[in-house]
């Protein structure tokens, strides 16, 4: 095979990688739809007990936490990529952008909740246990969805050489963002809407901090929970 067969063939292991995590964000509906149903009786999940919520959501962490843990090393060993690489210190241009950028994606949520997401959850959740149970669970999402922009931006990398465009948030917009469509139980345009274009602000911010998913996390988790 010729190099670039190679340089190619590589591009499509990372895109996998990719759309594993988003799969494997998608394992949650099996337990929505598949045990839960039997061992909580058939009820909506938003009529969930507090401590219902609370299986739910370790359960589904423990799914997520297993999956990324198989993606992230099977990028180490077969294609020696860390994702853990420290990334080099953001310039001051890049921390304004990327300040823009959540204060953009706040701004976004605010006008599909009518309140600052983070007020309306607790407000919906009317539970502090639940609402912390809750974000553990957002923290542990923001990981797996941050899995399918760093491999996306790579696959695309390989195949563009071009760098400065946020592929791994294009792909994450085109996969877990327009999932949101149907993520309440009912077709949902706006949120579908919302969570695709924060599909790709979250790309841009992962580029804003070099590449670093430490800052990645902490950045892409605000954008998506306040």
């Amino acid at each position: 095979m010729s190099n670039n067969g190679v340089v190619r063939k590589s591009g499509w292991k990372y895109l996998l990688l990719s759309l594993g995590a988003f799969f494997g964000l998608a394992s949650e509906v099996i337990h929505m739809y598949g045990w839960e149903p039997f061992v909580f009786g058939n009820i909506s999940w938003r009529d969930y007990s507090a401590f219902q919520s609370l299986i739910h959501w370790v359960i589904t962490c423990v799914t997520w936490i297993i999956v990324g843990f198989l993606l992230i090393r099977a990028a180490r060993n077969k294609l020696n990529f860390d994702i853990f690489v420290k990334g080099d210190s953001m310039k001051g241009w890049q921390l304004v952008a990327a300040l823009f950028g959540v204060a953009l994606s706040v701004t976004m949520s605010y006008l599909d909740w009518g309140t600052f997401k983070i007020i309306g959850e607790f407000q919906s959740k009317n539970s502090i246990p639940k609402f912390l149970f809750q974000h553990l669970y957002y923290i542990v999402e923001t990981g797996m969805f941050l899995l399918i922009i760093v491999f996306g931006q790579k696959a695309f990398e390989i195949w563009t050489k071009k760098e400065n465009i946020p592929w791994g948030g294009i792909i994450c917009g085109l996969t877990w963002g327009a999932a949101h469509l149907i993520s309440r139980g009912y077709f949902d345009v706006a949120n579908g809407v919302i969570s695709t274009l924060n599909g790709f602000l979250f790309g841009a911010a992962y580029l804003l901090t070099n590449r670093d998913i430490r800052k990645s996390w902490v950045i892409l988790f605000l954008m998506f929970t306040m």
